[in-house]
């Protein structure tokens, strides 16, 4: 399974389904999503791009979308299901039909991230776990001259277009590296993505900050920098440094 999700959106009106893209692909989750306007349409694609989540309307014209769910269920591993529809009422039925998350229109966008917490939640445990192979040093850049450096001498990674900018008491290096790649090597080595550009090793988070917008930065040691941790990560950044 790549990074990102693929994403299908199911809906009968064309300006919900474009409102409820546009929202999905603000989310750095989320890789490609495309759209269905029934569920004839939604089984096609849902067969021939396999989609990881689908975002399904309930009340469509000719199968509902309870109806597409419940067919769905028979596929040895169905896309992660997130109902999007304007009525309470069908709550339960979505549940019995192991729905992550019921959303009701018009779709706001902080609701949105909660779903797609849980669909993450969901996701973490159908992925297969890795076999993490031990990253001891890393081979960077500086001055147009290659070197190898300790991966404990990180203090943190900032991405920088496909490469990435590494971070020492010794000075900043560049790696032919994207972070997304670099991210899935250093985990198993107490490294933590906490913002879209930028990976932390945990170990040298002294203190953290929070502004009066909400904002929370980490002080790293070592080096004189605060690192910014998005929103969206900011209650699982606490839990790994135990402030949750």
């Amino acid at each position: 399974m790549s990074d990102q999700w693929s994403v299908l959106v199911v809906d009968d009106e064309p300006p919900i389904r474009a409102e409820l893209r546009y929202l999905l692909e603000q989310d750095e989750r989320i890789g490609r999503v495309d759209e269905a306007g029934g569920a004839t349409q939604a089984v096609e694609k849902i067969l021939g791009s396999r989609p990881d989540v689908l975002f399904l309307d309930i009340q469509m014209p000719g199968t509902s979308g309870i109806k597409l769910a419940e067919t769905l269920s028979n596929l040895k591993t169905p896309p992660v299901v997130v109902f999007v529809t304007a009525f309470a009422e069908y709550a339960a039925t979505a549940f019995e039909l192991d729905a992550v998350d019921y959303v009701l229109k018009p779709v706001e966008t902080k609701r949105l991230e909660k779903a797609l917490d849980k669909v993450a939640a969901v996701m973490s445990v159908r992925a297969p776990a890795p076999v993490a192979e031990r990253v001891m040093r890393l081979s960077v850049e500086r001055g147009g001259k290659r070197a190898f450096i300790p991966v404990s001498d990180i203090v943190y990674i900032e991405a920088k277009a496909d490469y990435s900018g590494v971070i020492t008491a010794a000075g900043s290096y560049l790696v032919n590296e994207s972070i997304s790649s670099l991210e899935r090597r250093l985990a198993p080595q107490g490294f933590m993505r906490v913002h879209r550009s930028f990976l932390v090793n945990l170990d040298d988070v002294h203190d953290v900050e929070v502004s009066r917008s909400g904002l929370m930065e980490l002080k790293v040691e070592r080096v004189d920098a605060s690192v910014p941790v998005s929103r969206r990560r900011a209650s699982e950044v606490k839990a790994r440094l135990g402030l949750a």
